[in-house]
């Protein structure tokens, strides 16, 4: 089927560069977009990004609340 879509100029100049940077076409990035809004948002993994806290003996470093917040930034 054929359809139509208004896509602002920046935007599809940005879709353009990614499918070219990525070897695929306008239309196979726009499908796969169609293809994962209509499965949802939580078929897809999350990655996560857990904050390291170095030690010299992994495994055995004793942490507590007053620590951790020494150790890791927090806005």
């Amino acid at each position: 089927m054929r359809t139509t879509v208004d896509i602002p100029d920046p935007l599809y100049r940005e879709l353009k560069g990614k499918a070219a940077s990525e070897g695929r076409s306008v239309k196979e990035l726009i499908l796969r977009g169609v293809q994962q809004e209509l499965r949802g948002a939580r078929n897809r993994p999350r990655r996560i990004s857990l904050p390291i806290v170095p030690s010299r003996r992994p495994g055995s470093l004793k942490l507590d609340n007053a620590k951790i917040f020494e150790i890791i930034p927090f806005p």
